[in-house]
């Protein structure tokens, strides 16, 4: 199993991020890299929460969006063809005085298949340098959506 923390600071706030994230529309693969289009499936969604299947590459991952703490959002995998156990993420928001906002995320992937324990593995060595640079992108993409 393979846990990545990440951070990011930015000019966005809590509310935007947590606006992006929640954004099931078509194009979320220009926000997040790793969620193409043609994978996105929206189960069902309410003011605070949301199922939803995702993915690209070959590797998808049905999820529960909860985002009822206002600076927290977690999501929690639920079926998947590669991860298990406890995958998910994390996403904390925590407002800085500057009128910033650090952004903190915890990737879980725990390896249900050869191939999910495979990449787990690779995470778990390189996992900060190959879903940071994602994350980077991310953290662009909604800055300049704001």
């Amino acid at each position: 199993m393979a846990t990545i923390r990440l951070h990011q600071t930015t000019t966005a706030t809590p509310e935007q991020f947590v606006a992006a994230l929640t954004d099931f529309g078509p194009g979320r693969s220009e926000v997040f890299g790793r969620s193409a289009d043609g994978y996105l499936k929206v189960h069902s969604r309410g003011t605070d929460q949301a199922d939803v299947t995702e993915g690209s590459g070959g590797i998808w991952e049905r999820l529960h969006y909860d985002w009822s703490d206002p600076s927290r959002v977690v999501l929690t995998t639920t079926d998947s063809n590669t991860w298990g156990g406890r995958s998910g993420h994390t996403y904390t928001f925590t407002r800085r005085p500057d009128g910033k906002t650090d952004v903190d995320v915890v990737v879980v992937r725990d390896g249900k298949t050869f191939k999910g324990r495979a990449i787990g593995a690779v995470l778990s060595v390189a996992g900060n340098q190959v879903l940071g640079k994602e994350f980077e992108k991310t953290v662009k993409a909604i800055e300049a959506r704001g």
